[in-house]
């Protein structure tokens, strides 16, 4: 089926009080990865290239993977540009036919961050796309963006109400305690600043840094509002671990098939997990919007 946007999956995912997963994608093998598991599980789903995975892979490589994946499937699949902090990177994703986009201004000062914001709105809104932003600067490091514990930043509720309401978002990013990457010890969420986030802000929520977290903090943060939980740490380390287990169990393996299809299987596996705990597995049988 065609790609269909960020805004008409998550006002469904609102509606029913369960999150889409956003799984990041680097290659074939992860796209079909994520095909395979929303198949599997019913699920809507959300595709999502980082700045880094673009400049890897190739634009026309990604957006093409993608809509061939979604071109043979009945599962609802949006192609997002994940972390865009550059606004010509963003304008380049939505010609080349992505159906959502991230414009990240979360290093700006507010009033910066909704200026940029509301212009990529303006524009994406335009072309018939969505738009995540971001209030709150999430730590760790993904791709080539890295924020130190020092410069991580919680979301304030009440700018989170303005910053939503002035720049017209989709669905909006949060800081409440999650990090990029591995966790050097178990994150703790702040779920009393992101119930007040909530009660303020009408617009779907979104949870980075979310690979690691504990099942049940994920389940509460869905409770609490959260609509979208992006994905990428945890699919990379059951990529690669699968990927070494088949090249120690025969070094001398030159077809690349035989390596990258267990990792591809591995990958699966993690994402069909997180798509039932994030509770979209299964929705596509309760009134669909698309």
């Amino acid at each position: 089926m065609p790609l269909v946007t960020l805004a008409e999956v998550l006002k469904e995912a609102d509606a029913k009080g369960y999150a889409v997963g956003a799984f990041n994608c680097n290659n074939m093998e992860i796209v079909q990865a994520i095909i395979n598991a929303a198949e599997a599980e019913g699920a809507p789903v959300i595709i999502q290239a980082s700045q880094g995975a673009i400049k890897y892979a190739g634009l026309e490589y990604i957006t093409a993977l993608v809509r061939t994946a979604a071109a043979g499937t009945s599962v609802p699949v949006v192609l997002h540009l994940d972390h865009g902090t550059d606004f010509n990177q963003v304008l380049r994703c939505l010609r080349a036919g992505f159906t959502s986009v991230m414009i990240d201004g979360s290093k700006y000062p507010l009033e910066e961050n909704i200026a940029l914001t509301r212009r990529v709105v303006e524009i994406a809104h335009a072309m018939g796309a969505s738009v995540e932003g971001e209030l709150g600067r999430i730590g760790g490091t993904e791709d080539h963006i890295s924020v130190s514990e020092r410069e991580a930043t919680m979301t304030d509720p009440e700018e989170a109400r303005r910053f939503a309401a002035e720049t017209g978002v989709d669905a909006l990013a949060i800081a409440i305690g999650t990090a990029h990457g591995r966790y050097k010890g178990t994150p703790k969420l702040d779920f009393d600043r992101l119930a007040a986030i909530d009660r303020l802000v009408p617009t779907p929520i979104v949870l980075h840094g979310s690979s690691g977290v504990p099942d049940a903090d994920i389940r509460r943060a869905v409770e609490l509002g959260v609509r979208k939980i992006n994905i990428d740490t945890d699919i990379r380390i059951a990529f690669v671990e699968a990927t070494r287990q088949a090249l120690a169990a025969n070094p001398d393996e030159i077809d690349p098939r035989k390596v990258l299809g267990p990792a591809r299987e591995a990958a699966t596996g993690i994402i069909r997990h997180k798509m039932q705990v994030f509770g979209c597995a299964g929705r596509l049988h309760i009134s669909p919007p698309w």
